[in-house]
């Protein structure tokens, strides 16, 4: 996070975790680079003040901790049990195993997931969902999309990833395989034998991805590159970390660089309503 930024104060009474006091990142904790232009265009929301957050998709609390960490309350909303257990394991190790609750269910079915009276989720809806690597899965992204933004209070803002076809193209191709690069480049399956066993998934454009969003009823800014160089690198390239993330951070709003990058990011809002 930039050193300029101001933390939200502890929440009164709110003892300290053991990395450090509530409502602080603790010394040393920079985001991985890959992910430092989804943190950058996160900052002045999660630095304005403690939030209700939904992560869905969240498993193991990449995100979640984190904003834990930073004073925040955290909804996580995963159908896998084994990253649900990591989350609490890493949520109690942080200190704020109370500012996280992990609920096992399906994003497709968030309106019935939210439903439990046991989860004490705000009446007002959300102040912020993260949507992180989700909509590639899905059964029907639209769908989905527009049942996770009912979730937004009004007002509140929505972050959602997505893989780049661009840069799967790009990567498939540097990776030696030229005939799943022309796969991607046609949105077709690039291994359709995986698929058997797996899903396949999906890739989006820039211009999908915003479609997708204002389909929901959500107000989009602009669209950020994840990850424009950080995944070309090999870990041994001695690259300075810092250096690094100043490069990616630059790249991730400038076209053509960001335009081949691994994922894609775009922050949301829910429209306020009638006065």
């Amino acid at each position: 996070m930039p050193p300029s930024e101001t933390p939200p104060a502890s929440p009164s009474g709110t003892p300290d975790g053991p990395s450090g006091p509530r409502g602080t990142r603790p010394a040393g904790a920079e985001p991985p680079v890959r992910s430092a232009a989804v943190w950058a265009a996160l900052d002045p929301l999660i630095h304005s003040g403690p939030l209700q957050v939904l992560d869905v998709g969240g498993g193991a609390g990449v995100f979640a901790v984190p904003l834990a960490q930073l004073g925040h309350r955290v909804t996580v909303v995963d159908t896998s049990a084994d990253a649900l257990a990591t989350l609490r394991r890493r949520a109690d190790l942080a200190g704020v195993g109370d500012l996280v609750h992990g609920v096992q269910g399906d994003a497709d079915q968030l309106a019935a997931v939210l439903a439990d009276d046991t989860l004490d989720a705000p009446a007002a809806g959300y102040d912020l969902v993260l949507v992180h690597s989700v909509l590639e899965v899905v059964d029907d992204p639209a769908a989905t999309l527009a049942g996770i933004a009912a979730a937004l209070r009004p007002g509140g803002r929505l972050s959602v990833t997505a893989a780049n076809r661009a840069g799967a193209v790009l990567a498939r191709a540097l990776g030696g395989h030229p005939v799943e690069a022309r796969a991607l480049l046609g949105d077709r399956d690039p291994a359709p034998s995986r698929s058997r066993t797996r899903p396949a998934r999906r890739r989006y454009s820039p211009d999908e991805l915003l479609a997708l969003v204002r389909d929901a009823g959500l107000q989009a800014g602009e669209w950020r590159g994840v990850s424009v160089v950080a995944d070309l690198l090999e870990s041994t390239s001695g690259a300075d970390p810092a250096a690094l993330r100043a490069l990616e951070l630059q790249l991730a709003s400038t076209s053509p660089y960001r335009d081949v990058a691994t994922g894609l990011h775009l922050l949301a809002s829910r429209g306020a309503g009638p006065a």
